[in-house]
């Protein structure tokens, strides 16, 4: 006797509802640590023998270690931009530090005027928190953001949760109370890096029944140096017991530290391994570490070079705010149970415009028609397979902090070329032979030079790069616009000269000028040098 039509489509509606769940269950959560301004060599896996990660390296021990993997800019918020866009941010115009002086607001005494630049991603951006939205993820953002004012924070750009994200580049304080417009203070004395570990468990805790994306993105290990006293304590002790101390070399006028021994650097160090040991924990209490893609990476290299220079990445040269390796090298781990094998270390370069593509195809998701992607899914190294070689590129017109000067370069195969904008003097380095990028071999090697070169500026044209103008061509047309070239794609934002540029801060400050007059809200003006005047926000640090 045949079944009623009734129950033969009851069998049919359970039996595609579980395979819908299962295919569910089979996509990967994702986790993404970034923490600012940690340089490779300040990880145990990478080298390090005085700050302690036991939390990372584990995960370097259970996943696949780069020793590659690039940002896609020497400072913060075009590596950010580059993540959450998976483009190269000059498409975007964003290619400083947001907050930092740039084009005519710039005052210092250099060959040249740096480029203006955009100080915010546009809204309009299909970015990756809208994209895993899309595909039914639960999407949750802590820490710093530093990609536009109010209006352009992570709730903004697809985040369903935003704990900590705004337009500061570091906070006033890591310790309660924080003063953060989107982190409500806790007890006194609490300690953000653990805080935000919290934070991010009680979000996993609330979702662990469907696909969730937790970007912890760190304000540490940015400035100020700032741990808890025991941490402090434990690694002045350290210091002392191993008789380290500080050694310094130069780069061109700055001194830059050789040594790893700073105790309250070494302090933030741990506290940031601390943190994801406390999320990495709750990920395996409830069961989800298997199903869990992690991955752990920096925006930028370490701050060697000035504003007390913590950490040395030797013997990568340079570091923070630089586009020798010390500037732009980051750690990069990614665990992915099933895919990535334990242990692997992968030798392929990458860059951070990647993680997009990545975590798209993870996810089992598709881009938008249309949509720009420069960057390329690492699944295929993930899975113990190759790439195709391409070129890797940087853009930074900009001087800044740490001693470094508008330039770009361009690395193929094991080949790396600098170009400095002010007298467009060059450096070639083979970074298989020369990591530390001690010989210059662009006297002996003309003919790459040139390749490298035009590869380099053909580049720049496609994505709309701005450039420094130099001051003598600045003061015979002082109304024209810095020089940008013409983009061929502008990855769906709409055309370049419709973005929002800005000169670094749009209302100046005592604390921003140093010297000259500064306009304080509402257009008055006051002399700066010996005034104690209101200070901007990001005078105070939260957008420098």
């Amino acid at each position: 006797m045949s079944a009623p039509r009734w129950l033969l489509h009851l069998c049919i509606f359970v039996g595609l509802s579980v395979c819908f769940a299962a295919a569910e269950a089979r996509r990967p959560n994702i986790v993404l640590f970034l923490v600012d301004d940690l340089g490779q060599r300040d990880v145990g896996c990478y080298g390090s023998t005085f700050y302690e990660t036991p939390n990372i390296d584990r995960l370097a021990r259970e996943g696949a270690r780069f020793t590659a993997a690039y940002a896609a800019a020497p400072i913060c918020s075009p590596t950010r931009a580059s993540i959450m866009s998976g483009q190269w941010p000059q498409r975007f115009g964003i290619s400083e530090a947001i907050g930092q002086p740039g084009g005519m607001d710039w005052a210092r005494n250099t060959k040249m005027m740096p480029a203006t630049y955009s100080d915010r991603l546009p809204l309009e951006t299909p970015t990756l928190a809208k994209a895993l939205k899309a595909a039914g993820y639960a999407t949750f953002f802590a820490g710093k953001w530093h990609l536009g004012p109010e209006g352009f924070w992570p709730e903004n750009q697809g985040f369903d949760v935003n704990l900590g994200g705004t337009e500061w580049g570091h906070p006033p304080t890591y310790l309660s109370p924080y003063g953060n417009p989107r982190l409500p203070d806790g007890p006194v004395g609490e300690h953000m890096p653990d805080r935000l570990a919290n934070e991010t468990i009680s979000f996993i805790e609330k979702n662990k029944d469907r696909p969730f994306l937790a970007y912890f993105s760190f304000y540490d290990v940015h400035n100020p140096m700032m741990t808890r006293a025991d941490l402090k304590k434990k690694y002045e002790e350290k210091r002392e017991r191993l008789g380290l101390v500080e050694k310094l070399g130069r780069e061109a006028e700055r001194d830059v530290r050789l040594t790893q021994e700073h105790p309250v650097y070494a302090g933030m160090v741990e506290g940031v391994d601390l943190a994801i040991g406390k999320v990495l924990a709750k990920l395996d209490e409830l069961g989800l570490s298997e199903n869990t893609l992690v991955i752990f990476t920096s925006d930028n290299g370490g701050l060697s070079t000035s504003e007390g220079r913590p950490t040395s990445n030797f013997p990568l040269r340079a570091g923070k705010g630089w586009l020798y390796e010390g500037g732009i090298r980051e750690p990069l781990i990614v665990r992915w149970p099933g895919v990535a094998k334990p242990g692997a270390v992968v030798d392929t370069p990458m860059c951070s415009p990647d993680f997009f593509p990545t975590l798209l195809e993870a996810a089992g998701a598709k881009p938008r028609p249309g949509q720009t992607l420069d960057g390329l899914s690492l699944v295929p190294l993930l899975r113990g397979g190759e790439l195709p070689e391409r070129p890797l590129f940087w853009h930074f017109p900009h001087y800044n902090n740490q001693g470094g000067a508008p330039a770009a370069a361009v690395r193929r195969g094991d080949w790396k070329l600098i170009e400095w904008q002010e007298d467009n003097r060059v450096e070639l380095f083979n970074l298989a032979r020369d990591l530390s990028e001690t010989t210059d071999l662009a006297a002996r090697e003309p003919r790459r030079v040139g390749e490298l070169r035009a590869e380099l500026h053909a580049w720049q044209k496609q994505v709309g790069a701005i450039y420094p103008t130099p001051k003598r061509e600045l003061r015979s047309r002082q109304t024209e616009r810095p020089r940008r070239d013409s983009p061929t794609k502008s990855g769906g934002e709409g055309p370049v000269e419709a973005r929002r540029l800005t000169t670094g801060h749009e209302r100046s400050c005592a604390g921003c000028t140093r010297g000259e007059k500064a306009s304080i809200g509402g257009g008055l003006r006051v002399p700066a040098t010996g005034a104690r005047v209101a200070r901007c926000n990001l005078s105070r640090g939260r957008g420098r």
